[in-house]
């Protein structure tokens, strides 16, 4: 006991001080090498003009040792002694060189995206000559929260594709603009997508025990659609009670809202026999409970597409109260986004204080953001001051807090989704929504102004404010644009699953534009002029050579001008300078002496 107290005491008198002074020291030492490379750093940053004099001042002082004088005027003397032939080879290799690196910058551009010299510059070189700044030291993600680390690693890009909750029907709609126009609206990608979905919400692995059921499962699978159609009929054949045959037969046979929506009551009946069926049976076994997952998810499909027949067909306070009813009944299947068509409905029944209820509810942190729920609060605020608001007395008297809420709410919702605003002002066509789009990419543009820009057109003065307002959100954003503002920067992999998403004829919108790196002009540039030069000189290789010595000879006569000028210019300043302070002190004396 006397031996471990001493110890302990031993520990507590020696060891622990100094192991605590040897981490003071250690953390001293890598803070002073810190502060070091900081230093360094900032001095590169902005003394580079210091350290560039004082490089010439250490060139002039060894200017004897390394016998300057002498190399230059044996520079010269070669100079004088080259022939036209010399420049034709010399600006020629300089343009092959120059239109090599042209090619690959271009090329490297048009893979990547970037600029492969910028990329280096910034990755590599960047580090050591002015160090990374920290970017989640500060900002905010939704609605100027501070971001933590857990909240910027749940907030990584994706490029996940949604169902899109307010597609068309394939037979009424889609089938019909294909008649009409002759073009396909759909792609096969999209169309691949919904094969996929329906074959995950209307099949179980125990399907294959029921005939129909197997039948469908056939149908799911099919490419052609009057194949899916056939497989339907024969699966109904089967069983009269067999809910996802009648739910394809109303997706892509009826030729009508009033046809879709009568097979989907149909199907309604069969669906609920099914599910009440099956709910009993569910805790019998695993194949029982999935079951009644797969006739549970039927059962919300079928309601939420007779509530979009409703409100197609003019009955939108019955398409809300079904989408009510189905968001009370099952509240955990949110895959589907029913709140998205319950704002549309509102939206169309003017209901703009159930329309702010259902966002206070939706329109949180920890939800994913939808251009629907960012717009529709941006109308709702601007709403209330677009019918008096005019872009002049804005300028002259300044933005009121009801202003500046609503064009703040406009600047959130761009720059969620820039592609919005040219679908909504018309200044881009609009096609026919796609059956699943990427959140914040150009096919949710186009499924959220198909539908919802007449609800902007209704509110007076709306668009207008849209308009004088929108494109100041890309002042706001941070360069470069992977920071982001409001929201997690704006993935870079949008574009290509647009492409996949939308119709061969839209032009897809892409942002940011990709603009040509300065490098790449840089490279044209020089390379155009060497390439002309190399003619010229091959063209006229005398002229071309008195040309080339009047320059190597003029240049000092130049340097001398302008560091003249520069001298001249300082000393004008001094002098200047002197007198202003002469005048200031006989202004004090004749103070002094009143």
């Amino acid at each position: 006991m006397n031996k471990t107290l001493m110890i302990s005491m031993f520990l507590a008198t020696w060891w622990f001080p100094t192991m605590q002074r040897e981490g003071a020291m250690a953390e001293v030492r890598v803070s002073l090498l810190d502060r070091l490379k900081s230093t360094i750093a900032w001095s590169w940053t902005y003394l580079w003009a210091l350290w560039f004099v004082m490089v010439l001042f250490l060139i002039y002082i060894l200017r004897a040792p390394l016998r300057i004088n002498e190399n230059i005027n044996t520079v010269a003397m070669f100079l004088n002694t080259l022939t036209p032939k010399f420049y034709v080879a010399l600006t020629g290799t300089s343009s092959l060189i120059s239109g090599l690196i042209l090619i690959f910058e271009w090329w490297y551009f048009r893979k990547y995206g970037t600029s492969f010299i910028e990329q280096v510059s910034v990755n590599h070189l960047g580090p050591l000559l002015g160090g990374v700044e920290n970017s989640s030291s500060t900002g905010s993600i939704l609605n100027g929260s501070p971001e933590t680390e857990g909240s910027r690693q749940s907030s990584v890009p994706e490029c996940k594709v949604w169902r899109n909750p307010l597609n068309l029907f394939r037979g009424a709609e889609y089938n019909r603009y294909t008649w009409v126009t002759g073009r396909e609206p759909l792609t096969y990608y999209d169309m691949n997508l919904s094969a996929q979905d329906h074959q995950t919400f209307f099949t179980c692995d125990s399907d294959g025990l029921r005939p129909a059921d197997a039948t469908m499962q056939k149908a799911w699978r099919e490419r052609n659609p009057q194949a899916r159609i056939k497989t339907a009929h024969q699966a109904r054949d089967l069983n009269n009670e067999c809910a996802p045959a009648y739910i394809l037969l109303a997706e892509e046979e009826a030729t009508t809202i009033v046809e879709a929506e009568r097979l989907f009551r149909l199907a309604l009946k069969a669906g609920e026999t099914c599910s009440r069926r099956s709910q009993q049976l569910q805790h019998h076994s695993t194949q029982q409970e999935a079951q009644h997952r797969r006739d549970t998810n039927v059962l919300v499909y079928i309601k939420r597409r007779i509530a979009m027949c409703a409100r197609k067909l003019g009955r939108t306070r019955e398409a809300v109260k079904i989408m009510r009813d189905l968001m009370k009944e099952f509240p955990l299947p949110n895959v589907l986004n029913i709140h998205e068509n319950l704002l549309e409905a509102l939206l169309e029944l003017q209901a703009y204080a159930d329309v702010q209820a259902v966002l206070a509810k939706y329109d949180d942190i920890s939800l994913p953001k939808s251009a629907t729920i960012c717009y529709t609060a941006a109308l709702l605020k601007a709403r209330s001051v677009c019918d008096k608001f005019s872009p002049e007395v804005a300028s002259k008297r300044g933005l009121s807090t009801a202003e500046m809420n609503a064009v703040e709410a406009i600047h959130r919702a761009v720059e969620f989704n820039p592609h919005v605003p040219k679908y909504l002002l018309e200044t881009k066509s609009l096609i026919l929504p796609p059956e699943h789009i990427l959140k914040r990419g150009d096919s949710e543009a186009v499924a959220y102004a198909f539908f919802h820009l007449q609800h902007w057109r209704r509110v007076e003065g709306a668009l207008n404010l849209l308009h004088c307002t929108w494109e100041g959100t890309f002042r706001m954003i941070p360069y470069p644009l992977e920071k982001g503002h409001l929201f997690y920067p704006y993935p870079s992999c949008t574009e290509s699953a647009d492409r996949e998403l939308l119709p061969s004829f839209h032009e897809v919108s892409v942002y940011p534009k990709k603009e040509l790196p300065f490098f790449i002009l840089f490279t044209a540039g020089l390379c155009s002029f060497t390439a002309m030069l190399a003619l010229l000189t091959h063209q006229f290789p005398d002229l071309m050579g008195v040309f080339a010595k009047a320059a190597q000879t003029s240049w000092p006569a130049a340097l001398h001008v302008c560091t003249s000028t520069v001298s001249l210019h300082s000393r004008h300043r001094t002098a200047q300078h002197q007198r202003n302070l002469h005048s200031h002190c006989l202004v004090r004396v004749t103070r002094r002496v009143s």
